[in-house]
């Protein structure tokens, strides 16, 4: 049961992705990093069953993970990139190229090995006022350094970079929403003196706003990979610094984890090298027919 349910929750998390970049691309690339961009999108019904999706995906992850621990369904949550890939390939009609499909089964494979085999375990709860969640503010900075850089470069390396911090500022809402709810068991009260529930609102924002911008510069084989691969990442980042998780660092575990992290980061690349042809202009939209 546990293996459908992370299972459907990865398909509802890529429907979600590919209904989000088909607006997304459409939208003129000016609007990029801009809050017009999600006021554009929230009005776009497509875009709003998108999301509605994600949350769908969610949930199901969510009970889940209430049934197995997280070294199990994270490898199965993982593959939602092979989901909106399958899902797009089907919706546009148009064959992706022998690189997309590389570069995401890497990515993909790359994930799961990687959670597969360093299972975070243990762990404890982390007040507001501990210094361990420097580590999610470093992450922070680091997002935005990512942002800063894209600033120069082409549409596919924008996408790429905007995806990657998409991805991290994702890490950090999943510590953001673990650490409010455990506040929030110990009372309403106590959540709301807290600054973790205000800090998960901001990030939320700017992660969307990081994930559409992504989606607005290039098609979704070139959009979602970073983002999906970088968000667990950060996930077991932050749950060993933050919650005081461990990973596993048997010899066969920390050779399986660096091998996954090298097939994510080689099928990042492999897709970064794949056909795309740049949208036509700095202000213009995506007209009809498929973003590929």
């Amino acid at each position: 049961m546990k293996t459908f349910l992370a299972l459907a929750a990865a398909c509802f998390l890529g429907i979600g992705f590919v209904a989000q970049q088909h607006v997304a691309y459409r939208e003129p690339l000016d609007e990029m990093l801009r809050f017009k961009l999600l006021a554009h999108l929230i009005r776009q019904p497509v875009w709003l069953l998108g999301i509605a999706a994600m949350i769908c995906g969610q949930i199901l992850s969510a009970v889940a993970l209430d049934e197995a621990d997280l070294g199990r369904v994270e490898p199965l949550l993982a593959t939602n990139l092979i989901f909106a890939l399958v899902i797009a390939h089907g919706v546009y009609k148009e064959p992706l190229s022998r690189e997309v499909w590389l570069g995401g089964a890497l990515v993909t494979g790359g994930a799961v090995i990687f959670l597969a085999f360093g299972q975070p375990h243990g762990g404890r709860t982390t007040g507001p006022a501990s210094f361990r969640w420097l580590v999610a503010g470093a992450v922070v900075v680091i997002a935005a350094g990512l942002v800063l850089a894209a600033r120069p470069r082409s549409l596919r390396t924008k996408a790429m970079l905007f995806a990657a911090a998409a991805g991290m500022l994702f890490g950090v809402q999943d510590a953001l929403t673990r650490s409010s709810l455990l506040e929030l068991g110990e009372g309403a009260t106590v959540a709301l003196r807290s600054w973790q529930p205000y800090a998960l609102i901001v990030i939320a924002v700017l992660s969307l706003l990081l994930a559409q911008s992504a989606f607005d510069a290039a098609p979704i084989g070139i959009s979602l990979p970073a983002m999906t691969a970088v968000e667990p990442i950060i996930g077991i980042i932050l749950g060993i610094s933050v919650f005081a998780e461990h990973l596993r660092f048997t010899g066969a575990a920390v050779v399986a984890e660096v091998l996954g992290l090298l097939m994510i980061v080689t099928g990042i690349g492999v897709l970064g090298r794949s056909s795309f042809l740049d949208k036509p202009g700095p202000s213009a939209a995506r007209q009809d027919g498929g973003p590929g």
